[in-house]
């Protein structure tokens, strides 16, 4: 039998959430991606737990423990206890009644393999006990430690409970797929089936799909698969897959960490329906329309933003990224304007102070930066 050496299991405040719930009779078991890390070695952040505990059951037994319970989640059988300030989301087992491809009616149930049976990958429906014994109803073990993403049961019927389960399917191969393997035929085959479903979705849930895809170390063959597959074009029309090999390429040699903003900017493609916040879209229009220098674009937006849009044009053209041209950018982003409106006035005035101090710009950046205030002042009058 598998089991997991994992330190959340035993601080104090895992113990206490478990202790809980077996001392009074029910079980207690993390769940999900907390134990799919653990297996894989990959990090752990968030902690869920699943019981056949009903909620308010979990929210009494925590209350008289002194810990303190947030209903987070109660109509989908959800509470959040609170443990030497660590949340654990802990979850009432349960199985689905009626689904429409974006909500599901579940009804709770005492019977783990019916809990598993609802979730998306095999390798999600994985639980450990407090023990860190594993319980495994659908072979979820294996298919974790070989990096195969599969969908619990028919994948047409995965999706059509819930069309976000394409872009899951995507993001998951991406984090934990072996590209060797190469993506599950069947999974792929039903999300080419299923791909009109992504037009029901909110731009909502799609974008946060869609951003987290593209925070994985090498999203390329992922993406490569949704073009395929036709769902990319569900979610980003016009968008060109094959530049995000290349631009993983660039940001290695250069030292990149994996950016979503930069890598959705050199995709292309219509951002309709996605739902960026204002400094999102406007990051995206700066990468992709600015065609100022290195140096001027450091200077306007910083130089992370200019050796973004350096890795890609270099992309784009197939290039690594030219070492004067970052240094080029970051030279601009320490330059500082050497005048001020206060320096015209009060000979310039009203909107012809703002045309004034534009040109002085305009002509300090062209001259590399070297034009001092003097010269500056000299030529504005």
């Amino acid at each position: 039998m598998t089991r997991l050496n994992a330190p959340w299991l035993t601080t104090p405040a895992s113990v206490a959430v478990c202790t809980m719930l077996t001392e009074a009779g029910h079980q207690a078991w993390f769940v999900g991606g907390c134990v799919r890390n653990a297996l894989i070695g990959a990090p752990v952040s968030d902690l869920d737990l699943t019981t056949d505990a009903r909620p308010d059951r979990v929210m009494a037994l925590a209350q008289a423990a002194g810990l303190k319970v947030v209903p987070t989640g109660i109509d989908h059988g959800t509470v959040t206890v609170i443990a030497d300030g660590a949340p654990y989301e802990i979850t009432t087992f349960r199985r689905d009644i009626d689904t429409d491809g974006r909500h599901a009616t579940v009804a709770y149930t005492d019977d783990l393999s019916q809990d598993a049976r609802r979730r998306d990958f095999t390798m999600n429906a994985l639980y450990a006990g407090a023990d860190g014994r594993i319980a495994d109803p659908l072979g979820g073990v294996p298919d974790a430690l070989a990096g195969r993403v599969r969908f619990v049961g028919d994948p047409v019927l995965r999706i059509r409970e819930d069309y976000l389960r394409i872009m899951r399917f995507f993001r998951f191969f991406a984090w934990y797929g072996d590209p060797a393997l190469g993506i599950d035929a069947d999974g792929l085959a039903a999300c080419a089936m299923n791909a009109d479903g992504l037009d029901g979705l909110s731009a909502e849930r799609v974008t946060q799909e869609l951003l987290k895809l593209l925070a994985a170390p090498d999203p390329a063959p992922a993406f490569a698969s949704m073009a395929a597959c036709g769902a990319l074009m569900r979610v980003l029309t016009g968008a060109a897959a094959d530049v995000l090999t290349v631009l993983v390429h660039v940001e290695q040699r250069a030292g990149l960490a994996p950016d979503p903003m930069r890598r959705l900017a050199a995709l292309g493609g219509s951002l309709d329906r996605l739902r960026l916040s204002k400094a999102q879209a406007a990051m995206i229009h700066t990468l992709r329309a600015d065609q100022a220098s290195p140096a001027e674009m450091g200077y306007r937006h910083g130089a992370a933003i200019a050796i973004d849009k350096l890795a890609i044009l270099a992309a784009t053209m197939g290039q690594e990224i030219d070492p004067k041209a970052v240094q080029s950018a970051r030279f601009g982003a320490d330059q500082i304007l050497p005048v001020s409106a206060a320096d015209f006035m009060p000979a310039v005035q009203g909107p012809a102070l703002g045309q004034a101090l534009k040109q002085a710009e305009s002509r300090w950046i062209a001259s590399g930066f070297t034009l001092t205030r003097d010269d500056l002042l000299r030529g504005a009058t």
